[in-house]
């Protein structure tokens, strides 16, 4: 009971934090894609940092095989095993997707993989699904869903 109560404040907060922002997602994403595109040849450091959770840095993960087409991936543990995350994450880093730091997300409501996207990164999230195998949900993102600001989430529960 205590967990769905918490699940109802966050949920909340970020539709809250949702509903005051005067930017829009999408415009995020554009400028997000156009800064990657201009500092390629710039060194990783410069990269800005994002929030991924309110305990975790999102900072990208270096790769040689990142394709630039493809969205950020944040990796977030929503279940009981310690760890997920880091091996998603890690997964995901080895399939050539650029991510972010794992976080930990308590969520009640989520109770399978899933990927949420914004309606421009839907091919991009069935191609992220497709790429792990196809045990993932892909799923719309929810409008109280304030992390992962213009990246792909990947909510994680088992292995």
């Amino acid at each position: 009971m205590l967990l769905i109560a918490i699940a109802v404040v966050f949920i909340g907060l970020g539709w809250q934090s949702a509903a005051n922002s005067d930017s829009d997602p999408e415009d995020g994403l554009e400028a997000a894609q156009s800064r990657q595109s201009t500092s390629a040849a710039a060194p990783e450091s410069a990269a800005p940092a994002s929030s991924v959770a309110a305990s975790t840095s999102a900072s990208p993960t270096t790769s040689s095989s990142i394709d630039p087409s493809k969205p950020q991936v944040c990796v977030f543990n929503a279940g009981t095993v310690s760890g997920l995350g880091q091996t998603f994450t890690k997964k995901v880093d080895v399939l050539g997707w650029e991510t972010a730091e794992p976080g930990n997300l308590q969520s009640a409501s989520i109770t399978e993989n899933t990927i949420f996207y914004t309606p421009r990164q839907k091919a991009a999230a069935e191609q992220l699904a497709e790429d792990l195998g196809g045990d993932v949900s892909v799923d719309p993102r929810p409008s109280a869903f304030s992390q992962c600001q213009g990246g792909l989430a990947l909510i994680v529960v088992t292995n």
